[in-house]
């Protein structure tokens, strides 16, 4: 049973809804972010990246870092820029992308169902990272940026939120990075108590991106309940900012491979060992997968198809079925000697929404070939959370991302 609540909303105010909100913190660095803001003292990289208010090589974990993230923040909310909605909402989040719409619920989830897996995970995280969102949130007093949480689609929930978007005026509806952003406030205590109790009969909720964050959001959860021993579980600070959509609503896209040498190798002796585990076709044009099991491989400025061999698949294992898991366990470590791809320096990975031609580029530049992957389905993601065990790195990018600023929870 998922505790799913509503809650009062710092937001833009609606003359600056293109203005504050900002792409999450962690897709760009410190100098993209400059860039970003130029033009735009209101937005939300301010918050969320404050580090490019203070000259260029600022320690960005500095603790000054945290405290300009508050006064920017307050600023916001303090001069009018931004609003707070007078009693607890819920919001409806809709994005368009290339066609295609997601619509997710924004509100808050329990920080006891993390810790009691009724939100399950399926991925590692870093105390470094988790440091920094510890700060960050703590120091802010607030959660800056949703966790993308999806569920097993629920006809009454799906049913709810779209006679709520077909009936009301949205308060937001803009573009940004090319994706058609628009809100709708739930603000009928009626409607608001049906969404709640129906998010009772969810049996798990699973984050889909931003386990970091919702690492550090329970943990400074938990701190505050150490600061204040007699606290009654209702508290702001027991609960975290999310966005929770319905897992037909979600698309993954591939997350690919550059790798910069063939590991002593020529490419004849590399296609030959790389021939043990998979079929080998040539082909005229860019090619990516079309289905499971499969692989494109640009080496030489030729691009090649794979196709997993029976021997190296294994169904019966959610992780190891995985195609990232297939190409790391057949290839990439065996052949190419990348035993820990998250901290290997000679592999990168590129992100779908980037294309084809990125991976021929990177071949040609700093790297030497490129794997294009099919993607990671919601399903397998459902599947390993559920199994308890862990993707692994680099399996799955989501777009569109969803935007910080467009809704701020704060703990007190």
């Amino acid at each position: 049973m998922a505790v799913f609540k509503s809650f009062r909303a710092y937001r833009p105010a609606q003359r600056n809804q293109s203005l504050i909100p900002a792409l999450p913190y962690d897709v760009m660095s410190s100098e993209e972010a400059r860039e970003m803001v130029k033009g735009n003292s209101l937005s939300f990289l301010h918050v969320d990246r404050a580090e490019i208010d203070f000259p260029v090589g600022a320690d960005k974990y500095s603790r000054e870092i945290y405290e300009k993230a508050k006064e920017n923040l307050l600023a916001l909310e303090n001069t009018g820029a931004m609003i707070q909605d007078e009693a607890p909402c819920f919001y409806i989040y809709r994005q368009i992308m290339n066609g295609r719409a997601q619509v997710g619920l924004v509100g808050c989830a329990s920080i006891d169902d993390y810790m009691n897996n009724i939100i399950k995970k399926h991925e590692k995280t870093l105390a470094k990272k988790e440091k920094d969102r510890i700060n960050h949130v703590n120091i802010t007093d607030a959660n800056t940026g949703p966790i993308f949480l999806t569920y097993r689609k629920n006809t009454a929930i799906n049913m709810t939120v779209s006679l709520w978007m077909n009936e009301k005026e949205p308060v937001y509806n803009f573009e940004a990075d090319d994706v058609l952003q628009t809100v709708w406030v739930v603000d009928d205590t009626e409607i608001i108590n049906r969404l709640s109790s129906l998010f009772k009969d969810i049996e798990y909720l699973y984050i889909a991106d931003g386990h970091h964050r919702c690492a550090s959001a329970v943990k400074v959860g938990q701190m505050r309940r150490e600061e204040n021993p007699n606290y009654t579980g209702n508290e702001e600070f027991n609960y975290f900012l999310a966005v929770a959509f319905p897992d037909n609503e979600l698309e993954i896209m591939d997350y690919n491979r550059v790798v910069k040498d063939l590991n002593g190798m020529s490419s004849d002796e590399f296609l030959s060992r790389v021939f043990e585990n998979f079929e080998i076709k040539k082909e005229n044009e860019s090619y990516h997968p079309t289905e499971r099991h499969t692989f494109g491989m640009y080496l030489d400025k030729e691009w090649y198809s794979l196709k997993a061999k029976k021997s190296v698949i294994n169904e019966n294992d959610p992780v190891a079925r995985l195609d990232v898991s297939i190409l790391q366990e057949s290839l990439l470590e065996p052949i190419l000697g990348i035993q820990d791809p998250k901290n290997d320096s000679r592999i990168d990975f590129v992100g779908g929404i980037r294309g084809l031609g990125e991976l021929e580029r990177r071949a040609k530049t700093d790297m030497r070939l490129a794997f294009s992957m099919y993607p990671t389905t919601t399903d397998d993601l459902i599947a390993i959370a559920d199994a308890g065990k862990i993707m692994p790195p680099k399996s799955t990018w989501f777009e569109p991302k969803l935007l910080s600023g467009l809704f701020i929870h704060h703990l007190s």
